[in-house]
């Protein structure tokens, strides 16, 4: 005997393949994204959105549980990426404020980059979106050795 529940539940058939991210940022500000509308009363149902992705947004934040129990990630990690998710942009290093939450973002993205990428939740080589400008619209995270972030800032 079937149980009622299963008698009218019609299969999911998905006709695309998930799409993976690009880069670490897009997969973070999309989690930041989904999150807020969850709290907002949004009901998250898989393969409803414009493009399918290889993960929910508990997968994310799974990983991001796993990373700072095993003190790979600080609260302080948490605090920028909360923060800079929200606003929907990474830190800009160029301005005296944000210098140290660049500083934390790059690292916490360093260290979520690769459990994301062997999750499949990323491209496989994700990290050369940092070093080919001609990939990706906004400003790269990636920073030369050179850079400085004092350079043409008057003095306060």
């Amino acid at each position: 005997m079937i149980p009622s529940r299963q008698k009218h539940k019609t299969p999911v058939i998905r006709e695309s393949q998930p799409v993976p991210f690009d880069t670490v940022e897009e997969a973070w500000f999309w989690f930041i994204a989904a999150q807020q509308a969850k709290n907002e009363g949004a009901r998250i149902i898989a393969g409803q959105g414009l493009v399918e992705r290889p993960c929910e947004p508990v997968d994310i934040l799974k990983i991001l549980d796993r990373l700072y129990r095993r003190r790979i990630l600080t609260m302080n990690h948490i605090l920028v990426l909360r923060h800079y998710g929200r606003r929907n942009m990474a830190p800009d290093p160029r301005r005296i404020k944000e210098v140290r939450a660049d500083k934390l973002w790059r690292e916490a993205m360093d260290r979520l980059e690769p459990v994301l990428e062997s999750k499949g939740i990323l491209r496989a080589n994700s990290w050369l979106v940092r070093f080919d400008p001609g990939r990706r619209a906004h400003r790269p995270s990636f920073h030369p050795p050179s850079f400085n972030p004092y350079e043409g800032v008057a003095a306060e």
